[in-house]
């Protein structure tokens, strides 16, 4: 399987060194769950996408300082990219503002929160256990770092787990799985098929 990573932001120069660019972070925690996945970076704040939809069999769209309802030049173009993939089908997840221009794009609604920034570990406990899950679970903790939040879903689009500080954490479409932001661990809960 070959995944093309559309990458939304760069790490601060001073801690690239130690840990990589957000790619090359999601590469070595995919690798851990399948070493044979093959990936490619597009960088799509700088306006750089895939010839073809299909060069990749899926998308993963990572995290980002700027907020989906920024002024930025990219963020536009990135949006009618997702509408593309999901008129495709293709499969596709979104990694905090991943899942936030993946529910924009798809007539949903992001915003910073009224609370502020959500940080700390947070128990969550799901509705139901969804099937990408590798280890099916009702109840996990993981550490949280947010302050924008998806308040309004898309056309067909449902929720695992409501969150009394981010509205919708967890959101589904047929073929575009959304995920807030989480720790490294959060591979570990992701099937990408």
């Amino acid at each position: 399987m070959k995944i093309g990573i559309l990458k939304t932001d760069d790490v601060r120069k001073e801690l690239v060194d130690e840990f990589g660019e957000y790619p090359e972070m999601f590469v070595n925690l995919l690798h851990d769950q399948d070493s044979g996945l093959e990936f490619i970076t597009f960088e799509v704040q700088h306006g750089q996408y895939p010839e073809q939809i299909d060069e990749v069999d899926a998308y993963l769209i990572t995290g980002s300082k700027t907020g989906v309802y920024d002024d930025k030049p990219w963020i536009a173009p990135l949006m009618e990219f997702v509408r593309k993939l999901h008129e495709k089908q293709k499969p596709t997840i979104g990694i905090c503002f991943g899942h936030q221009i993946i529910a924009q794009a798809l007539g949903g609604r992001a915003r910073k929160s009224d609370k502020g920034w959500g940080l700390g570990v947070h128990t969550y406990e799901m509705q139901e256990t969804p099937s990408w899950m590798s280890e099916p679970t009702l109840n996990f903790s993981l550490l949280v770092t947010h302050q924008d939040q998806v308040d309004q879903l898309p056309p067909g689009g449902e929720y695992w787990h409501p969150v009394s500080s981010v509205l919708w954490q967890w959101c589904k479409w047929t073929t575009i799985c959304s995920v807030s932001r989480r720790t490294r661990n959060l591979p570990r809960f992701i099937q990408i098929a």
